[in-house]
């Protein structure tokens, strides 16, 4: 397209994702994969539990000998030992045999001749008394692995016992290629004894603010200076999207400085992310530091600065700079026309790197909750910042449409999207919702 082409938001995104690949694989320490996608099935190769084991603090026992037993006839019954989690079972291999109990803890293998566990609760723990509220602790009282122990209630066959291969069987599938790694799939992958999974990585991606005008949060404010919130902003969003995020301190105006700048970046970078300089002023400096890479530099790369048929967001820059090509989106400096583009083309590109199948944030069918008709240019799809009800069906704007408004897009959390063809919604009218959180 020429330089004066207006592309479509869904041009210019298909234009990033059509670039962009997912990542190599590689083999992670579960520690290190969360967060990560499988790119293969994992299978199960032992059983989970491995044993049938005990799921309460208590007595095992033969089903045979609690028949009918109660409070006042209770069940009077041998104890000929414990059996302690991780330990093999009764000692010698002992076996419960009719008339006998083991004291046994919870997570203990369930020792031979047991059918079923009686919960401490449901005798008196071996005290001669009434119902128990603890075991004694061994160390406190060795005696109590010994003499009798009184059973208050009867019990069924596998009472308590969690059986060997309940959860899953070997050969069992446990995780599916796609699947993301996270807290409870690293558990079920250390569960059944796998250290290391294969993955592709979280993507690396570097933001870079810019702008001479720019002061970090804490330091003193001079004459027409603000606090850099972009590069923070956006940092925040590209671990939300699940990436490994890098802020770079603003740049100063200067081509140099910020291709300088960004070259030195390329080495952990998976992509990198711009925000400022792609207007058409006499400083935007991203234009001027970027648009000559592809004729100079490494043939192939370059960046495309293009406008787009949206609002907030019109001018947006793509394509990939450095010898490995590292994607590159350029994104405006106006806070709220910044964040709706990382929304838009970002944060779908992270998580395409990622070697997700579903990229985009979720949306909704909402009705329109105002007094008054939205007013929206022609030729444009309009963002909006909204806060969106489910319950209710309705989606109600947070502020005005300015692209500095970030107070109002602190209490957003959705984006209402009026279309191209449409330039005023009535209230009540049914609207596309994207749902940010």
């Amino acid at each position: 397209m020429s330089s004066s082409t207006i592309w479509s938001v869904d041009e210019h995104l298909e234009d990033i994702l059509g670039a962009v690949r997912p990542l190599e694989p590689i083999e992670l320490q579960l520690h290190d994969a969360q967060g990560c996608v499988l790119v293969e099935d994992v299978v199960v190769e032992i059983a989970l539990p491995p044993f049938d084991n005990s799921s309460m603090d208590g007595y095992a026992v033969r089903v045979a000998d609690v028949q009918g037993a109660d409070e006042e006839f209770p069940a009077v019954l041998t104890v000929i030992g414990d059996v302690a989690a991780g330990s093999g079972g009764l000692p010698g291999d002992r076996s419960v045999r009719p008339g006998e109990a083991a004291r046994i803890m919870t997570g203990a293998p369930l020792p031979a001749g047991a059918e079923a566990v009686i919960p401490v609760e449901w005798t008196d723990g071996g005290t001669g008394g009434g119902p128990a509220d603890t075991m004694r602790a061994h160390r406190d009282a060795p005696e109590g692995a010994g003499g009798e122990v009184r059973v208050h209630r009867p019990v069924e066959a596998g009472a308590h016992v969690r059986a060997r291969g309940s959860d899953v069987e070997p050969g069992d599938l446990a995780l599916s290629a796609g699947s993301v790694i996270g807290p409870p799939q690293i558990g079920l992958l250390a569960a059944i004894g796998r250290s290391t999974v294969k993955v592709r990585p979280r993507p690396r991606v570097v933001v870079i603010s810019t702008g001479s005008e720019l002061v970090q949060p804490g330091e003193e404010l001079a004459g027409g200076q603000i606090y850099d919130s972009n590069s923070f902003a956006l940092t925040a969003a590209a671990r939300d999207a699940g990436a490994i995020a890098y802020r770079v301190g603003a740049v100063t105006d200067d081509a140099d400085t910020l291709r300088a700048t960004i070259e030195d970046q390329l080495i952990r970078a998976d992509i990198v992310v711009t925000t400022g300089g792609v207007s058409v002023g006499a400083y935007d400096v991203v234009k001027e530091a970027l648009s000559p890479v592809g004729d100079e530099d490494e043939p192939g790369s370059g960046i495309d600065f293009r406008k787009l048929a949206m609002q907030p967001g019109k001018p947006q820059g793509f394509g990939s700079i450095g010898p490995e090509h590292t994607p590159l989106l350029a994104l405006p400096g106006n806070p709220v026309s910044s964040y709706v583009s990382f929304e838009l083309f970002v944060r779908p590109a992270i998580r395409t790197l990622m070697g997700l199948q579903d990229v985009n944030r979720p949306t909704a069918r909402a009705a329109l909750n105002t007094d008054k008709a939205l007013s929206s240019p022609a030729g444009r799809r309009q963002f909006l910042r909204g806060t969106y009800d489910a319950e209710a069906g309705t989606v109600t704007p947070v502020g005005g449409s300015g692209s500095h408004l970030i107070a109002a897009l602190a209490q957003a959390d959705a984006l209402i999207v009026l279309p191209e063809d449409v330039t005023s919604a009535e209230p009540g009218t049914d609207t596309e919702v994207i749902l940010l959180r």
